[in-house]
């Protein structure tokens, strides 16, 4: 018989997550970690500073809680953009002490959430350091992509962007862990925040997309229609060589591309001013090629395209350099105009791309992996 004084060794109790995302106003890449972390950790509920669930319906039945600014009145909230230290505040303000893991989702405030009692762990998924305080400051005094509201915003950001940096780079230090979503971002975080991380890219769901082996005649660009975008250099490109595109999202450079647009080239939104996620499936499931211009953190429909068997021609920088692989996956240009892009359409007609090919090369992304690598990190740390 056993010992009467052994003890019985207590089951380890998972720990208690929490998920906190910058906010919830549109869908992204970056929405779409949330909702893979919330696959991951489906008891956990995702606090964010203001919510729009009309434009999310997948989140429709998730437990979601916001932060004061959920009450503002909507005109007002709808702007909240525009006051980043009023989220800096609204996060620091919540209470996450029921919590042993918090799990931040951030290329914004979300980090900013504090610590409140001991043995709290605070695992910061990081999209990129803020790109309008840190990488991109330059860029974004250009042309901040406030459309008519741009000359004040250019007027506000050397006033108020000092201490914002600051309070950014104070958050950064209290975090326990951070995870890059590309190799890029891993160096911003190392440069900006002088702190360590791991890897791990976002999950994209590669199975949505079924390739056609007999692809069409036209190209795809698709993404916020947003100065950084660069959408511009596809339209100008597609003009150039009269090729077809088809150009899917919105944004505060709408009405200019559109103005700027060749007949050979169409522009597609839904009803909230972006693109169906059904419509972008079936373009890019038949579509010649994807035109990424921009320098993005990581750029998930780069993947997507991969995955429906489209190739990509991107601007070689940023996280396309973690998915393209120049001449086997799509072709790569050097520079941020329209001739480069020009040339590197030229070179994608001249070079034979399997659908299927470039479907295997898009699984090491899949949104199975993300999740067990995610939840390895959390058990490490539990």
């Amino acid at each position: 018989m056993p010992n009467s004084n052994s003890q019985i060794p207590l089951a380890k109790q998972s720990p208690r997550v929490v998920i906190v995302h910058d906010w919830l106003t549109n869908m992204g890449g970056a929405e779409n970690v949330v909702l893979a972390l919330h696959e991951a950790f489906p008891s956990a509920p995702i606090y964010t500073s203001t919510y729009m669930p009309e434009k999310m319906p997948a989140f429709q039945n998730l437990d979601i809680r916001t932060t004061y600014l959920q009450k503002l009145p909507k005109p007002i909230r709808k702007l909240h953009k525009f006051f980043p230290m009023l989220r800096v505040k609204a996060f620091q303000k919540l209470d996450l002490s029921e919590f042993d893991i918090i799990i931040s989702s951030s290329s914004a405030e979300s980090k900013q959430v504090k610590k409140t009692r001991p043995g709290q762990i605070h695992i910061c998924y990081c999209h990129t350091p803020i790109r309008y305080y840190w990488s991109h400051y330059n860029e974004y005094r250009k042309d901040p992509g406030f459309g008519k509201l741009n000359w004040l915003v250019k007027l506000a950001m050397p006033i108020i962007v000092p201490s914002l940096k600051r309070a950014d780079y104070k958050a950064a230090q209290a975090v326990d862990v951070f995870i890059a979503n590309s190799s890029e971002v891993q160096k911003r975080i190392k440069k900006y925040y002088g702190k360590s991380s791991t890897v791990i890219h976002p999950p994209v769901d590669v199975n949505r997309f079924t390739p056609a082996r007999e692809r069409s005649d036209y190209y795809v660009a698709l993404g916020r229609q947003v100065p950084y975008k660069r959408i511009d250099l596809a339209v100008s490109a597609a003009n150039k060589l009269g090729v077809n595109l088809k150009v899917y999202g919105n944004g505060s450079e709408h009405e200019k591309l559109v103005e700027m647009a060749g007949p050979t080239i169409e522009f597609f939104t839904d009803r909230f001013g972006d693109a169906s996620d059904d419509a972008v499936t079936e373009a890019l499931n038949n579509a010649k090629g994807y035109i990424f211009p921009a320098e993005e953190d990581f750029g998930i429909v780069q993947v997507e395209a991969l995955a429906a068997g489209a190739p990509v021609i991107a601007f070689g920088k940023g996280g396309a350099l973690d998915i393209v692989q120049d001449g086997e996956s799509g072709i790569l240009f050097d520079e941020q105009t329209t001739e480069s892009v020009v040339e590197a359409i030229k070179k994608a007609e001249l070079t034979n791309f399997l659908p299927g090919t470039l479907r295997r090369k898009a699984r090491r992304f899949d949104k199975g992996l993300f999740i067990t690598k995610i939840k390895k990190i959390i058990n490490d740390y539990s």
